[in-house]
């Protein structure tokens, strides 16, 4: 009985780990994937910018995002939480924004840099020959008080 019971406690901690360690493989896999984007992931916004440009409008435009759509969260405010969250996330083949993982030294900031990325609209996917792709991206996101 007691070799079941911990059996069973056991399973879930290593599944949860695998799941963990498949998360992080999706975005090495991608990173390690030589993407040569004919066209890079831009919101619908930046469509007729001149292709030269549309790295820097896709960069403004998310910069805009991140400032209409950042707040501290009062729990960190309160006790004086800052730093650095680093959101990773992929611009899916149908311009959507998927698999959002946060790192970061603070739960609640690493939970507001989510929401900001959750409400990203959706985009114009990266090209490669034509097709759509999977693209990966890493933002900083900086809270710092006073």
């Amino acid at each position: 009985m007691k070799k079941l019971l911990l059996i069973l406690l056991f399973v879930p901690l290593v599944s949860f780990g695998q799941e963990t360690q498949q998360k992080n493989n999706e975005f090495d896999e991608l990173k390690q994937t030589p993407l040569n984007l004919d066209d890079v992931p831009m919101f619908r916004s930046c469509k007729n910018v001149f292709k030269s440009q549309r790295m820097n409008c896709f960069q403004n435009k998310m910069n805009k995002h991140i400032s209409k759509h950042f707040y501290y969260p009062k729990y960190a405010q309160n006790r004086g939480i800052q730093g650095k969250v680093f959101i990773q996330f992929i611009i899916e083949k149908d311009g959507s924004v998927g698999k959002i993982n946060a790192s970061g030294a603070d739960k609640s900031l690493k939970d507001a840099a989510v929401r900001i990325i959750k409400k990203l609209p959706k985009m114009i996917p990266g090209k490669v020959n034509g097709k759509p792709v999977r693209v990966p991206f890493t933002i900083p996101i900086e809270y710092k008080l006073g």
